[in-house]
């Protein structure tokens, strides 16, 4: 019997040691949980009780013991993280996803990229910046073939102004990264792996980095390549990678949860010299992502132009941005701490800690996840005479205040969704702490709660088409419209923000951009061109006024010793921006036409989908083109059964077409209608068509070298008498 017992004890203790390898709180995701008694729960539910420090020291051994066990089983090595090229990562705590077509990072009138304004607009509204993700493709990727790379080098100047770009970012110490889209396989093909392609692009026009849309985990094929020209890159994919990929992924996006209670970030605790960004965009409160990312020793990503669609941060939240990223950027060697202790023990309830050491010195880093603000004693301390402790965030000095039972606190307040930060030093602060506390000081005077909270959308304007000279007949090749009542009943297509307010466009009847419109109006009578201007009619626009414009990049790229292809003459030319279509439009006494006026001519007043019907008809428009080259579009009159009720031609399927601009401060887009023959195939994520009259794209604008299209021409429009 005794032998027995003996067994069964052994076979017990086995399976205790057993489970001691497993964690009673394993990352769930991208973030590890909290002990229980930190959870409020509801009487109903048994209670909340304060977490004892036995609880404490429970969870903290049993998330460090996973750890520890993870690295061994991942053979994880970190020595990525001590390359030189790589080590700004680790205080790259503000990084916005910008996109090109910023009015702020590009002005089209000067013809010149306008970093400075740029980088003085954040650092006035938010504090600024660490790195920037660069944003050239999509969402207008898959407007023609040309892929991810092809994008980057239709911006202004080429690749020589991109990396002249770069370098002024660099001057201002910012460090650059760009997307790589592996769902980009149905443009033009790069011509060698993608790795390899990335990797020598990136090395040309000098960039830092690179964020991996849509991927978890860059695979190290990447890192490999970049290393092997002798350019290393910082990959940041999107979602999270596996665990043994942290050792080449030295960034990542945060895409978090967010309880009442801070989660640990389960990359940053495997490697605390990780930088994670969290990335929440549509959110338009930003407390979650900037106190999580201050309980965590990371960052954010400010990302405010969402695919042309402004979701620009609050003044409260913009002050908080610049509160927090000034204390990490001030205490960014004690943040990549080894010993770093999350969930650190304080005295108040909704207040959370981490403690960071480095040498003989710690740093607290606290969030107040309350409603309300929380004064008085915060942290029970041991009452060494020789330690000082300062409140960085507030920029004062504190004295540890004597309680009962010989126990010694720091007091000190914190305001509602508010931050702290905690120094305990045996030396007197160095310049660079008391320069941290002088400007923090400064910054606290005005509390958070004096600045506006609310959301607030960025007011659209559409940009006037100056009217033609009316003329009493038609001129050739052009068809009269007759004036009518007509509702005007539109949506837009773009890819993501559902229908809050903000998407799409705002036009000069409506109070906001949004996705949807409809609006009865009485259209005056017009004439349109018969069929999109042709390659033939824009050459006979370019002999007669020697057009030349000051960004020529892309213009008429399909043609070659200035004339088109042979048997081009009577397709739509293509390749012409909107500044291109105007010049035109303006030398043949005409002008583009507004959206509901090409709408009309197409739709007639029965609210038709398409111009021949309700009926969808494939020998209407040409046939569709599914490769990755674009054979080129048909003839203008190749299709008689796509005329619209007035005997408009060629109004769907075979180029998109030039109508509105709109602006605002910081977006700018142009409409287009009509869609195209092209539909690039493999991704969800290319720019999608508009066939049917109630839909319109939104082309994101920049500059006439990036919005030049092999799939978009246009047509003109004069007015009558």
């Amino acid at each position: 019997m005794k032998s027995l017992l003996r067994i069964l004890l052994l076979v017990l203790a086995g399976a205790t040691i057993s489970y001691a390898q497993d964690s009673h709180f394993r990352p769930k995701g991208q973030q590890i949980p909290v002990p229980d008694c930190l959870t409020m729960k509801g009487l109903w539910e048994g209670g909340s009780k304060p977490c004892s420090q036995t609880e404490h020291q429970a969870w903290l051994a049993d998330i460090t013991h996973w750890r520890i066990e993870r690295r061994i089983r991942i053979g994880y090595d970190g020595a990525r993280y001590d390359l030189p090229a790589l080590k700004w990562t680790q205080s790259s705590f503000m990084q916005p996803q910008m996109m090109v077509q910023d009015r702020y990072f590009y002005d089209p009138v000067a013809g010149k990229y306008t970093v400075d304004r740029y980088l003085d607009d954040l650092e006035k509204r938010y504090g600024g910046i660490d790195a920037v993700l660069i944003w050239p493709s999509y969402p207008n990727m898959g407007i023609d073939n040309r892929n991810q790379h092809d994008m980057l080098r239709s911006m202004p100047g080429g690749v020589a102004g991109v990396k002249q770009m770069i370098a002024d970012f660099h001057h201002r110490g910012v460090g650059v990264l760009f997307p790589m889209m592996m769902w980009d396989q149905g443009t033009r093909d790069p011509g060698m792996p993608w790795p390899d392609a990335i990797a020598s692009l990136m090395a040309e026009v000098g960039a830092d980095g690179i964020n991996g849309d849509t991927q978890d985990g860059v695979p190290l094929a990447f890192s490999l390549a970049a290393d092997k020209i002798g350019h290393p890159l910082a990959f940041e994919p999107e979602g999270g990678p596996s665990d043994e990929a942290l050792g080449w992924n030295v960034m990542t996006w945060g895409q978090y949860e967010f309880p009442f209670t801070p989660l640990v970030d389960k990359y940053k605790w495997l490697e605390t010299r990780h930088m994670v960004n969290i990335s929440h965009r549509w959110n338009r409160d930003k407390t979650d992502d900037l106190q999580f990312a201050f309980f965590n020793g990371v960052g954010w990503e400010s990302w405010e132009n969402i695919w042309g669609i402004w979701n620009g941060v609050t003044p409260r939240d913009a002050e908080a941005t610049r509160r927090v990223a000034t204390i990490e950027r001030g205490v960014a060697p004690f943040l990549i701490s080894k010993d770093w202790e999350p969930m650190s023990p304080v005295l108040r309830y909704g207040v959370y800690a981490s403690r960071w050491p480095l040498g003989e010195q710690v740093i607290w880093t606290i969030v107040n996840r309350n409603e309300y603000a929380v004064e008085g004693d915060q942290i029970e301390i041991a009452g060494q005479e020789s330690v000082r402790y300062f409140d960085l965030y507030h920029g004062a000095e504190l004295k540890a205040q004597a309680r009962p039972g010989g126990r010694s606190v720091l007091a000190f307040p914190i305001e509602a969704k508010g931050y702290g930060a905690i120094l305990a030093t045996n030396t007197a602060p160095d310049e660079k702490l008391l320069a941290l506390m002088s400007k923090m000081k400064a910054l606290t005077a005005t509390p958070l709660a004096n600045y506006a909270h609310e959301w607030r959308v960025v007011p659209q304007q559409i940009v006037p088409i100056q009217a033609t000279k009316p003329v009493r007949s038609a001129p050739s090749g052009m068809i009269l419209i007759p004036q009518a009542d007509f509702l005007f009943k539109v949506s837009g297509i773009e890819i993501e923000g559902f229908n809050e307010t903000g998407v799409d466009v705002q036009y000069p009847w409506e109070e906001s951009p949004r996705r949807f419109h409809e609006h009865p109006m009485q259209v005056k009578s017009f004439y349109i061109d018969k069929y999109p201007v042709t390659n033939a009619e824009f050459k006979k626009f370019l002999e007669s006024t020697h057009y030349r414009p000051q960004d020529n990049l892309n213009l008429l790229r399909d043609w070659k010793d200035d004339s088109y292809p042979d048997g081009w003459d009577n397709k739509p030319v293509t390749w012409v921006s909107q500044e291109d279509a105007r010049a035109y439009a303006s030398w043949a006494g005409k002008r583009l036409p507004h959206e509901w006026e090409w709408q009309y001519a197409a739709q007639g007043t029965d609210g038709r989908l398409y111009p021949w019907g309700n009926e969808w008809n494939d020998g209407a428009v040409p046939l569709p083109d599914k490769s990755r080259t674009m054979r080129g579009t048909d003839p203008v009159d190749g299709h008689p059964a796509g005329a619209s009720p007035f005997g408009v031609m060629d109004m769907v399927g075979n180029v998109w077409q030039w109508t509105e601009e709109f602006i605002d401060e910081h977006t700018r887009g142009g409409i287009l209608r009509g869609g195209s023959y092209y539909q690039p195939q493999g991704s969800i994520w290319y720019f999608p068509q508009t066939y049917k009259l109630n839909e319109h794209g939104k082309l994101l604008l920049m500059s006439p070298s990036m919005d030049r299209s092999g799939g978009v021409g246009f047509r003109c429009v004069v007015d009558s008498q």
